[in-house]
C-alpha cells in the first residue's frame, strides 16, 4: 500500500519489456533504467542560473540545418568535460558534445559495462539530439548535419552494428531502430503515441448522416466552406482527426461548426455531449474560446446557444498537472478524461511526451480534434508530432488529416509572403518583401532604432494614454494593435535591449519614470501559469491608473481581470517579446526583427510564425541575406514517426 498522502505508481505509465533469456543483468533492468531515468529528467545541456556563457558560433551543416557548436573560451570552459578521452573527449573539445552530453553517455556506460566508443559517441549525440529537440539520432544523417570538420565518424553500418550489439541495447536503455537511436523514454513514448494512434484508427462513430449534412449546410453555407464542412465530416465519423492550416483558413471555424453539428447529434440521441477544448498556453487557449465564440455568433440562434458555455484551458489544466511533476497528470490510462470530444487548438506547440500523455487520458471512443499550422515553430520540448502526423499520413489512403488551404481572412500580400516562406521560395518571398504595398514593408539597411522608435512609440503613447485615464478597455485595445517581435532575448537583437531603448524613448516624450514596475502604460507579458487568479504563461495585460492606485489589467480572450500588480509573480515588460512567446496570439500590425544571418535561432519556420502574427500589416526590419539565411534553413528534428505511420 501506498505511503499517506502519495499516489500509487500507475502501472500503466510504463510497460515491461523483456531481456534476453539468460541475461545475467535481467534481475537489475528495472534499477537501472531508474538511474537512466534520474540521469535525464531535465534538459542536458540547458544553462545553469547565474552562469555566463561562453561565446557560440552557429555553422550550417551539409542539409542548411542549424548546427549549433560552440567555441571553447579557454581549458575550463564550462562545457568542457575535464574527464572526458578519447573520441567523446575529441568531439567535445571540437564543440559538438557539451560535458552534459559526455557525462550522461559516460554515466549510462558504467551501468552496464559498455566501453565501445562508437557506441558512446552515438549515446552522447543522442542526448544532444534531445537537447535540440529531435526525438532520437540518426546515424546516417548526422555527419552531414554538423560542421565539417576533420572528426574521427565511425562507418555508418559498422556504427549500427556497434551500438545493435552494445548491452545498453540488451539492457533496453537505448533503442535501434531502422538506424535511429533512442533513449528508452523517447522510444517508449513515440512507440505508444504509434499504438495509441492505431487502436483509435480501428473505432469508427456512426452519426445520423442525414442531420449532419443538414447541421453542416447551414453553419457553413455556400461552396467557398468546402473544406471546412470536409475536415467537420470526418472529425464527427472518425475518432482521430488532424485539421492543418495556415492563418485565415478558418481552422477556429470549422472547429465552432463541428462543435454545433455534434451537439445537435447528441441532443437527437438525448445524451449530452462533454466538450474540451484546450491549448498548449494559457494565452493559446484564451484566443480558442475568443474565436469560437466570434465564429458562434455568426450563428442563429438554436446553434449560438448550443456553443453558449464553451470554454477552453490549457493542456496541463486538462489533465490535471500533478504539483511539482510537469510530466505527471492525474488523468491517464487508469483515470480517463470523461469528455466525447477533445479538440487541442495549435497542436504544433505539443511535445511528444505531452502528445503522449494526452493520447492516454482520452478514452479510444472519444473524438480528438488536433488543429494547427504544421509549418509554425514546433514545441520547445523534444518532438515535432504535428509535423510527423501531416508527413507520416500524407500519402495513405485511410489519411484522418483534413488540410484547409483557402485563405478567408488574410490579405492578398501578406499571404503571398507566408506562402512564398511556407513553401521555402527565397526569390518570391524577396518579391512579396519589396512589392507589398501597404501590407508589406521592408526595412533592410542602416539602423533598425528609428525604424522600431516610429513603429514602437505612437503605439506606446496610446496604451499610457488609456491607461493614465483608467480606462484598462481600451488600453488593452491599443496594446493588441501592435507587436514588435525579435528571435533573441538578449543582444543587440533581443528582447531585452529594445523593451530598455523603448522605455527610454517613452521616458522622454512622457516624462513617466519607468523605475518604479508599476508605472501606467507598462505593457506586461504573464510568464507562468497562477491557476489560482486565473492568469496564464503567454498573458498580456496593462498597469493602468485607479482610483486607489495601480492596477494590472489582464486580457483573457473574453473579457480582462482587474488584479493588483503585486499579486501577479512572473511578469516581464512587452513592448517587445520573442517570437516564440508570440505563438497563439495576434496582432493588427506586427514589426519583425530579425537577427544577423549567423544567428542559429534563424530558421525559416521561425520567420513564418512571425510574419503570420500580422493581421493587416506587417514590417521586416532585416538584411536581405538575414532573409534568404533564414528561408534556406530549417528547423529539422528526427524521429521515427513520420516512417512508422507511413509503413503503418
Amino acid at each position: 500500500m501506498a505511503a499517506p498522502g502519495l499516489r500509487p505508481r500507475d502501472p500503466s505509465r510504463r510497460r515491461a519489456l523483456p531481456l534476453p533469456a539468460g541475461d545475467v543483468r535481467a534481475g537489475h533492468a528495472r534499477r537501472r533504467r531508474h538511474a537512466v531515468r534520474r540521469l535525464l529528467v531535465a534538459p542536458a545541456g540547458g544553462p545553469r542560473r547565474g552562469a555566463v556563457r561562453p561565446a557560440r558560433r552557429r555553422t550550417r551543416g551539409g542539409d542548411g540545418a542549424v548546427s549549433d557548436v560552440f567555441e571553447p573560451v579557454d581549458a575550463h570552459d564550462r562545457d568542457l568535460a575535464l574527464a572526458a578521452t578519447g573520441v567523446l573527449a575529441t568531439f567535445n573539445t571540437a564543440g559538438v558534445l557539451t560535458a552534459a552530453d559526455v557525462h550522461v553517455a559516460s554515466a549510462l556506460g558504467r551501468l552496464v559495462g559498455e566501453s565501445d566508443e562508437a557506441v558512446l559517441l552515438a549515446v552522447a549525440l543522442a542526448v544532444r539530439a534531445v537537447r535540440h529537440g529531435s526525438v532520437c539520432l540518426d546515424l546516417a544523417a548526422v555527419p552531414g548535419s554538423l560542421p565539417d570538420r576533420d572528426l574521427p565518424w565511425p562507418a555508418p553500418a559498422g556504427w549500427a552494428s556497434a551500438v545493435s550489439a552494445s548491452p545498453l541495447v540488451a539492457a533496453e536503455v537505448v533503442h535501434l531502430e531502422h538506424g535511429l537511436v533512442y533513449l528508452d523514454r523517447y522510444h517508449e513514448q513515440e512507440t505508444q503515441v504509434l499504438d495509441d494512434l492505431r487502436t483509435r484508427a480501428l473505432v469508427a462513430h456512426v452519426v445520423d448522416r442525414d442531420l449532419l449534412e443538414e447541421s453542416l449546410a447551414r453553419v457553413f453555407p455556400g461552396a467557398e466552406a468546402d473544406e471546412q464542412r470536409a475536415a467537420c465530416w470526418s472529425a464527427a465519423t472518425r475518432a482521430t482527426t488532424v485539421v492543418t492550416g495556415g492563418p485565415g483558413t478558418g481552422k477556429t471555424t470549422a472547429v465552432a461548426g463541428l462543435l454545433a453539428a455534434l451537439v445537435e447529434q447528441a441532443e437527437a440521441s438525448g445524451v449530452a455531449l462533454r466538450v474540451a477544448l484546450a491549448a498548449p498556453t494559457g494565452k493559446a487557449a484564451a484566443r480558442l474560446e475568443q474565436s469560437v465564440r466570434a465564429s458562434a455568433a455568426r450563428f442563429g440562434d438554436a446553434d449560438r446557444a448550443r456553443l453558449a458555455d464553451v470554454s477552453a484551458m490549457t493542456l496541463h489544466r486538462l489533465l490535471r498537472q500533478d504539483p511539482g511533476n510537469s510530466t505527471r497528470f492525474r488523468h491517464h490510462r487508469g483515470n480517463r478524461l470523461p469528455h466525447d470530444l477533445v479538440v487541442v487548438d495549435e497542436a504544433s506547440m505539443v511535445s511528444l511526451t505531452m502528445m503522449a500523455r494526452l493520447l492516454e487520458a482520452v478514452r479510444p471512443e472519444a473524438r480528438l480534434v488536433l488543429v494547427g499550422d504544421p509549418d509554425q515553430l514546433s514545441s520547445v520540448d523534444a518532438g515535432a508530432v504535428l509535423t510527423d502526423l501531416v508527413r507520416g499520413y500524407e500519402h495513405r489512403d485511410d489519411s484522418p488529416v483534413a488540410a484547409l488551404r483557402t485563405a478567408h481572412r488574410y490579405g492578398a500580400e501578406i499571404g503571398r509572403l507566408a506562402e512564398a516562406l511556407r513553401l521555402g521560395d527565397a526569390d518570391a518571398a524577396i518579391d512579396a518583401l519589396r512589392s507589398g504595398g501597404d501590407a508589406v514593408e521592408w526595412v533592410a539597411d542602416g539602423d533598425p532604432a528609428g525604424t522600431i522608435r516610429s513603429a514602437v512609440l505612437p503605439h506606446a503613447l496610446a496604451v499610457h494614454d488609456a491607461a493614465a485615464a483608467g480606462d484598462a478597455a481600451r488600453a488593452l485595445a491599443a496594446l493588441d494593435r501592435h507587436r514588435l517581435l525579435c528571435a533573441h532575448r538578449d543582444g543587440p537583437f533581443g528582447v531585452r535591449h529594445w523593451n530598455r531603448r523603448i522605455e527610454q524613448w517613452f521616458t522622454a516624450e512622457t516624462g513617466v519614470p519607468v523605475h518604479d514596475a508599476a508605472y501606467p502604460g507598462r505593457p506586461i507579458l504573464v510568464s507562468s501559469n497562477d491557476y489560482s487568479l486565473g492568469v496564464y504563461n503567454g498573458d498580456t495585460g496593462v498597469v493602468v491608473a485607479g482610483p486607489s492606485g495601480p492596477r494590472a489589467a489582464i486580457a483573457t480572450g473574453v473579457g480582462s481581470l482587474d488584479l493588483a500588480p503585486s499579486r501577479l509573480g512572473d511578469v516581464e515588460t512587452m513592448h517587445a517579446m520573442t517570437i516564440h512567446k508570440s505563438q497563439g496570439s495576434q496582432a493588427d500590425e506586427v514589426t519583425v526583427l530579425l537577427p544577423d544571418e549567423e544567428s542559429r535561432l534563424l530558421t525559416r519556420e521561425l520567420f513564418y510564425t512571425a510574419v503570420t502574427r500580422a493581421q493587416r500589416k506587417v514590417r521586416v526590419i532585416g538584411s536581405e541575406s538575414a532573409v534568404r539565411a533564414a528561408i534556406a534553413r530549417q528547423a529539422l528534428r528526427a524521429s521515427g514517426l513520420r516512417a512508422r505511420l507511413s509503413d503503418a
